[in-house]
């Protein structure tokens, strides 16, 4: 049996899902998982013209039901008894939801969860695209969830996919009197004396600057639509925040209303055991007064609301300054350097006396005043901010002034910071309108979002913890601490990788030490690189480092590196996808950081560099940009690839040492996609840079099919042998090298000596191995042995690849299954105690004596002693 349900005090938007689902699933019964909220009840009490088959849950066995389709709800605590389906292993679980994830949430073979401001629009979506049509009748209970659950296509949750929906359910024949009836209610006498209670005792609280409204009443019996109520005290008070409490019944009743994104109704009123939307929630409670909720929601919103912004919050810094005696080209040369266009202009005493930008600098190098200083053209009495001024003052020197970059100085007017307009649209939330005059990278819009919950819904418990910690310790420290990288990169990819990389605006080494300090932990500095190892519990490490900068002299060159912003430290990464950052401050934890449109191209799942020299300045992005592009299934970008195409064509790899390039093609053999990736390299004509006579062709793909192949077997075997595939990969790329040509390969690459033996071992002996079992007539175990006991693993493995007769491969397979690690018995001290003279017929009679054992002849240690006895201390005995 299929069973369709939602939560219990279900409401129009949880009904029209069921309605909705019941198309999808012909064969599924309804039912209720709880009581309903009384407009549903009337409405199916008095509504007969909507005749709807929905059972009684009491009539249904629950021991029959084979798929759970829930809507409008995945929290298990919300479904009553039936919470009990969800943890049967034979019970398929289908799930419908718009609402934000929960610690309690069900977890299904289907799940299709949007952020849209109904299921029901979820729901109209599906229909069409199954080619489903519903009835007038059924159209309008579907339109009441949309309008109920949208205010009325008002909230600001409403999507555009409600809209989408309502069109198709007008399309269907819904009636919008029936819905204007039910939506547009006259309040009763009870009704309008608790609103009036709300009313009267309604008060304002500010929280960062951010005015709240609270309002309580209190009935001695339960008063339907509470929540209407609330919305009326929303609309009359005009207010941005509402939390309103009802004590009734022996409960409170919580609901609560945000127009604004610093207060998330439904994670606050989560804590409370309840539920839904940042802009709508609600919750009841059984075990609190008033006056504790009041006080509790007091304290929640003290400490999850982000204080207005100041300069201090949305500056760039540090800023990048130059001297009045420096002459103009050596400003230009910095602007360059840097990639900005403006520099703030100090004394000896770090005091901003004036600002030089590009255009300046440029026009007066036209005139040929390039080594005139920087003081005989540069704005003098610039506008400038404390790091205490609000965001509007900021707004009105940015945007009212047209001042496009505004320092940020202190009591001494010594400059501690920048902000552009950037930073200014950044913190507006709009887009930047022009060119931007940035001392920073140009990333246009940095976008953000919270991702605490998805932190909360994916990492283990230690790692949330240990980013906590992070995130305190900064505070204390008084700077700002990130989660970069690809452990970032592959959580918004809903991957696992827990290689965590932290940057700090700040001393990275000094905060890892003093995180170390305060936790008991272990730490490790890298002077050379002013980066820091921290280990936790012996186990879990995180890479710390000081935001940095990097500017290249040449290319190809290795970066100088100065220490920066966070901005500018993201700047310097490869690709797109791996400048997304998260901030840990106990304030901002969990937002998600976006400057250079990372989630635009993951989305359209692209590879892209952040700017048109990046692989002039470091060749080696080339190789990582294909194993990027494999590994998530993405495209190179179009200007990507025209980019890779250019570095190939002037050489710029030819730059590179052979190191470095043997370092970046080891980890593309350690991808799962060797094959794919090697004809990509091919494609972009890039074998070459590991030596000329490196190609993959027809032959080659074979090769590596082969072991491929081959190292899917040797998975399967469970050995505790150890296999490096990628070498085994390695060395059919390789495969068509001569001996001269590889001993080429290993001094430029300057691979390690293990890997050296192991290359020059498959090329000058490894033919003869094949030829030696292939050739012998009644090959033996012992001669297999003798053969490919002296081999390295890796060689074996790549051989057995290379081999074409199934009777050599079959040869490999006895080997590593059945004879290398089969072992005799006797030592050289038996032999003595059988009176053996110690010398060189020791090795002659335990070689003989391991053949025999490899050959099945002799078995356990008595057989080897009569062995030894039968075969050499016969005319002894005699």
């Amino acid at each position: 049996m299929e069973l369709i349900t939602t939560h219990i005090n279900a409401d129009f938007d949880a009904l029209a899902s069921m309605i909705a689902a019941s198309k999808l699933y012909p064969d599924a019964v309804m039912a209720f998982s709880g009581a309903q909220e009384k407009s549903i009840r009337d409405f199916l009490l008095h509504s007969a013209a909507y005749a709807l088959d929905v059972r009684k849950l009491s009539r249904i066995d629950l021991e029959q039901v084979t798929r759970l389709i829930l809507v409008d709800i995945r929290q298990a605590g919300r479904i009553g008894k039936l919470s009990k389906l969800c943890s049967r292993g034979d019970v398929d679980i289908h799930v419908y939801d718009h609402h934000p994830p929960s610690s309690d949430d069900v977890r299904g073979s289907l799940e299709v969860i949007e952020p849209s401001g109904s299921t029901t629009a979820i729901m109209c979506r599906l229909l069409q695209e199954r080619g489903l049509s519903v009835s007038p009748d059924e159209a309008t209970i579907m339109m009441l969830g949309i309008y109920e659950d949208t205010g009325n296509l008002t909230f600001t949750s409403t999507t555009g996919a409600d809209f989408r929906a309502a069109a198709f359910l007008l399309a269907q024949g819904a009636n919008l009197n029936v819905v204007a009836d039910m939506v547009i209610k006259e309040l009763n006498a009870d009704q309008v004396l608790l609103l009036n209670q709300l009313i009267e005792n309604s008060y304002l609280k500010r929280f960062h600057g951010i005015e709240v409204m609270f309002a309580s009443a209190s009935a001695s019996a339960y008063i339907d639509d509470f929540a209407v109520l609330v919305h009326k005290l929303k609309n009359m008070s005009r207010v941005n925040a509402l939390f309103a409490l009802a004590n009734m019944d022996d409960r409170i009743y919580i609901v609560g209303r945000s127009r604004i994104k610093e207060i998330n109704a439904g994670e606050i009123l989560g804590a409370f055991g309840g539920g839904g939307h940042a802009t709508a929630a609600s919750a009841t409670v059984h075990d609190m007064t008033l006056i504790q909720i009041e006080q509790e929601l007091h304290q929640m919103l003290e400490h999850s609301i982000v204080p207005a912004a100041r300069a201090c919050d949305i500056m760039s810094s540090p800023v990048k300054t130059i001297a009045p005696d420096s002459d103009l080209q050596e400003a230009s040369r910095m602007l360059t350097r840097y990639n900005i266009n403006v520099l703030p202009v100090v004394d000896d005493k770090e005091r901003l006396v004036g600002l030089i930008s590009r255009q300046i600098i440029e026009r007066a190098k036209h005139h040929g005043l390039k080594l005139q200083p920087v003081s005989a053209y540069m704005s003098t009495e610039p506008a400038a901010v404390r790091p205490a001024t609000p965001l509007a003052r900021i707004q009105r020197h940015i945007i009212n002034e047209n001042q496009r970059f505004l320092p940020v100085v202190d009591q001494r007017r010594r400059i501690v910071g920048a902000i552009t307009r950037t930073d200014l649209m950044r913190a507006l939330h709009l887009d930047d309108p022009g060119e931007s005059d940035s001392h920073e990278p140009d990333p246009g819009q940095a976008r953000t979002r919270i991702m605490a919950g998805m932190l909360e819904e994916r990492l283990p418990d230690d790692v949330l913890s240990l980013l906590k910690r992070v995130g305190s310790a900064a505070d204390e420290m008084a700077c700002n601490a990130y989660a970069v990288g690809g452990f970032v990169r592959d959580l918004y990819l809903r991957g696992i990788n827990l290689d965590i990389d932290i940057v700090i605006e700040g001393d990275g080494v000094a905060f890892a030490r003093a995180l170390a300090a305060q936790h008991g932990y272990g730490v490790k500095v890298y002077k050379k690189f002013g980066t820091a190892v921290v280990t936790v519990d012996g186990s879990m490490k995180i890479d710390v480092a000081s935001a940095r900068l990097e500017y290249y002299e040449k290319p190809a060159a290795l970066p100088t590196v100065e220490w920066s912003s966070i901005k500018l430290d993201l700047y310097r990464r490869d690709f797109t996808i791996n400048t997304l950052a998260v901030r840990l401050n106990r304030r901002h934890f969990g937002q998600l950081i976006d400057f250079f449109g990372a989630r635009r191209d993951i989305k359209e799942k692209q590879i892209r560099v952040l700017h048109n020299l990046s692989f002039v300045e470091d060749p080696s992005r080339i190789f990582r940009a294909i194993r990027f592009e494999k590994r998530f299934n993405f495209q190179l970008s179009k200007l990507t690839r025209s980019l890779i195409e250019n570095a190939v064509k002037a050489d710029f790899l030819l730059n590179l040492s052979g190191k470095r390039i043997f370092s970046e093609l080891q980890l593309l053999l350690k991808e799962e996609r060797v094959r794919t990736l090697m004809k990509r390299l091919n494609d972009f004509d890039l074998l070459k840079y590991i030596h000329p006579a490196v190609c993959y062709n027809p032959s080659v793909n074979r090769l590596m099919k082969s072991i491929e192949s081959v190292l899917a077997w040797y998975d399967l075997l469970y050995l505790d042998n150890h296999c490096e595939k990628w070498f085994v990969y390695f060395l059919g790329l390789i495969d068509r090298l001569s001996a001269e040509e590889a001993e080429q390969l290993l001094r430029r690459c300057d691979i390690k000596r293990a890997y050296s033996v192991s290359i020059m071992t498959a090329k000058t002996g490894g033919m003869q191995v094949l030829l030696d079992l292939a050739n012998k007539k009644n090959l033996q175990n012992a001669d297999i042995y003798r053969i490919l006991h002296q081999i390295p693993h890796d060689v074996s493995l790549y051989l057995m690849a290379k081999s074409g007769r199934t009777s050599t491969k079959k040869a490999f397979s006895v080997y590593f299954t059945q004879l290398q690690h089969a072992r005799v018995h006797l030592t050289g001290n038996d032999l003595k105690q059988l009176g053996i003279e110690p010398g060189r017929s020791y090795r002659h009679i335990l070689d003989r004596l391991r053949d025999a054992v490899l050959n099945g002849q002799v078995s356990g240690r008595s057989d080897e002693l009569r062995f030894v006895r039968r075969n050499f201390l016969k005319d002894r005995e005699q």
